[in-house]
């Protein structure tokens, strides 16, 4: 779709890939899913396309090296859930560990990897939701 004489948005974006990312993860649809961003097969393969927008680590976790890669992973997982791809009452679960794993992998403690997957165990439902999909803002705005 394309607009004219005014552009539509989303925000509370921070990062955004300079190249695709490609991982095997821990979720197995039941059909390969294709967005224009995130494409995930049903043997668990994860693309993240170039140019895809995430907010890194959320709630007082501080964004660092050691935790970027698992955030772009964890970001596109819930972003699948929110938009109704994925269901997260089977997969939210899988996507945690999932960021936990890759925090490990990449150099955060166990203890601090063990509890910021707590954190997201007990306060991460709602970024899954499809109620908190990204709204789409509008500039200018409509004239009331």
């Amino acid at each position: 779709m394309t607009t004219m004489g005014f552009i539509r948005y989303r925000s509370d974006y921070k990062y955004q890939l300079a190249e695709g990312y490609e991982i095997s993860t821990l979720i197995r649809p039941g059909v390969d899913i294709n967005t224009d961003y995130i494409n995930l097969d049903v043997a668990g393969k994860l693309l993240v396309k170039k140019s895809y927008a995430w907010d890194g680590p959320s709630g007082l976790v501080k964004d660092t090296q050691k935790n970027m890669r698992a955030s772009l992973v964890h970001d596109a997982l819930y972003q699948l859930m929110r938009n109704k791809h994925l269901s997260a009452r089977t997969w939210r679960k899988a996507a945690d560990i999932q960021f936990m794993e890759l925090c490990k992998q990449d150099g955060v403690s166990n203890r601090t990897a063990n509890l910021w997957y707590r954190g997201l165990r007990r306060y991460g439902k709602p970024a899954a939701s499809p109620e908190n999909k990204k709204k789409v803002a509008r500039a200018p705005p409509v004239d009331e």
